[in-house]
């Protein structure tokens, strides 16, 4: 079973359905506690860093996230649910992020292009990753977000994307997983993506 958080911050209803029609036996929860009964989990998120941090600690989520992604289960992040697995971002001074990838996320340059960087864009594939496997390098996927992660580590960024100036468009490693992109919004590359959480995990 692979557990979909609701924290009242995601479309909950696009990412469970494409989950399952890639064949994904999925679960909304609600409740900390299921985390610990799924084989894999999936934080999704729209939104602001600030209200989704305080939504996720609010009720009880962060450390049963914390100690799903130390266990070793699959773990995929998506757009927001991406932003938060690092440090702090520029869009919440003072709030603290997960912490599981080290890093901050910072808010795109002003007076070049339009903010948000909204629409399709590509994504080169900076390293080969199961999460991966018949996805095509600068396959496009569907993105909305004015604030990108940026891990202090290049070996976190798994996959990048050129707007303003190239950003982590795919962090992880291991077991996490995590998209800037909407997957279940980006057709046939998205959905392969997904796929392959659901058969990995």
């Amino acid at each position: 079973m692979i557990a979909l958080i609701d924290y009242n911050m995601g479309n909950l209803l696009s990412v469970s359905k494409a989950l399952e029609y890639v064949g994904g036996d999925i679960r909304i929860i609600d409740t900390p506690a299921d985390i610990a009964m799924a084989d894999a989990v999936i934080l999704p998120g729209v939104g602001n860093f600030g209200d989704g941090m305080e939504h996720l600690r609010a009720r009880g989520f962060e450390q049963p996230v914390i100690d799903a992604v130390n266990s070793g289960k699959p773990f995929l992040g998506i757009c927001l649910g991406m932003q938060m697995l690092l440090d702090a971002s520029e869009e919440a001074p003072g709030v603290k992020g997960l912490g599981i990838i080290k890093g901050k996320v910072i808010r795109f340059p002003e007076n070049i292009e339009k903010v948000p960087h909204m629409g399709w864009n590509s994504v080169r594939i900076d390293q080969q990753c199961k999460i991966l496997d018949g996805v095509a390098d600068e396959s496009y996927f569907y993105f909305v977000h004015s604030y990108y992660a940026c891990p202090e580590s290049a070996d976190a960024v798994i996959g990048s994307c050129e707007y303003i100036n190239r950003f982590a468009a795919i962090i992880g490693g291991n077991n996490i997983f995590a998209t800037q992109f909407h997957p279940e919004k980006s057709q046939n590359a998205g959905l392969q993506i997904l796929k392959n959480f659901v058969k990995y995990s």
